[in-house]
């Protein structure tokens, strides 16, 4: 074993990998969601948020924990696409109320996405495709034709209060983002992120600097700075997102699962090895890779 395996072996252990793919889901998965606690409990991970863009997962995390033994536990959320809904405030309640911890606004239908799946070819290519025929989806907005927040978007958002849970404004654009995190921190929201900034949000390096001046923290996709279908970025880009939100506002969620993809484990383990490839040294690492995520969703240590 050499001294870079050793020293990714011990920071694997209480890692936190709150976006993950696995199956079943109508994308193709490479792993399911008992394959993947398995995998984060082997190597002494301390969470694991499943996510699908279409059902919420609570429902399934309860009973993993309830029957599989394993000591890393999986977190189950709701993600506000059309099959539940879309902007639904009753889904977000029921999914809140059976221990969903993160609420995800839209992700693949909301306008923001839909719209650079219409113009993007690459975009399209990159992004996974529903193995069965859907309806076409209903394009979601947070904002109005005015740029308010949405009435059923500010009920949602009291409902996230009155849990104490997390929120994203999943795929929608980085214009309506700014308005819908200032009404979460009104409605007493205090746990905030937003994913992969730099991608489909078309989030600046100044945004993330004045998002993370509002208390939201900012979540990067492993698969787009590791080898994968889904590389976007190189590492210079990883170092200026780091550095516009600060190593203790920053953490890496694999959004790992798919076909033809590094696993979850695989993908935290590369994103442990590339952060010690650009300086960081092992506290920083485990900030971004453990801490801040653990903290943002309320996971006991």
């Amino acid at each position: 074993m050499t001294d870079l395996t050793a020293r990714v072996d011990a920071l694997m252990k209480g890692a936190v990998d709150l976006h993950i793919h696995s199956g079943p889901s109508l994308h193709p998965r490479k792993v399911d969601h008992m394959e993947v606690l398995r995998a984060a409990d082997a190597a002494g991970m301390r969470a694991i948020l499943l996510k699908d863009h279409y059902y919420p997962t609570m429902p399934i995390t309860r009973l993993m924990n309830d029957n599989l033994g394993c000591q890393t536990e999986a977190i189950g959320a709701i993600v506000l696409n059309n099959p539940v809904g879309g902007l639904n405030p009753s889904a977000v309640d029921y999914a809140l109320k059976q221990g969903a911890r993160v609420v995800w606004m839209a992700t693949a239908h909301a306008r923001n996405h839909l719209d650079h799946e219409a113009k993007e070819a690459d975009f399209k290519n990159k992004f996974p495709v529903n193995s069965k025929k859907t309806v076409a989806a209903i394009p979601a907005t947070l904002t109005d034709e005015a740029g308010a927040v949405r009435d059923e978007v500010k009920l949602i958002l009291d409902l996230i209060a009155e849990n104490d849970a997390v929120v994203s404004a999943g795929h929608h654009h980085i214009s309506e983002a700014f308005p819908f995190y200032e009404e979460a921190k009104a409605r007493g929201v205090t746990r905030l992120f937003l994913n992969h900034p730099t991608y489909v949000n078309e989030g600046s390096l100044e945004d993330i600097r004045s998002l993370v001046a509002m208390g939201v923290k900012m979540e990067h996709s492993i698969c787009m700075f590791i080898p994968s279908t889904f590389h976007l970025f190189d590492d210079n880009h990883l170092r200026a997102v780091i550095a516009a939100a600060g190593v203790e506002n920053t953490f890496f969620g694999s959004d790992l699962g798919q076909k033809n993809n590094p696993t979850p484990v695989e993908g935290m383990r590369s994103m442990i090895e590339l952060l010690i490839k650009l300086g960081h040294d092992d506290a920083e690492v485990r900030m971004m890779t453990s801490t801040v995520a653990r903290e943002l969703a309320g996971i006991e240590g």
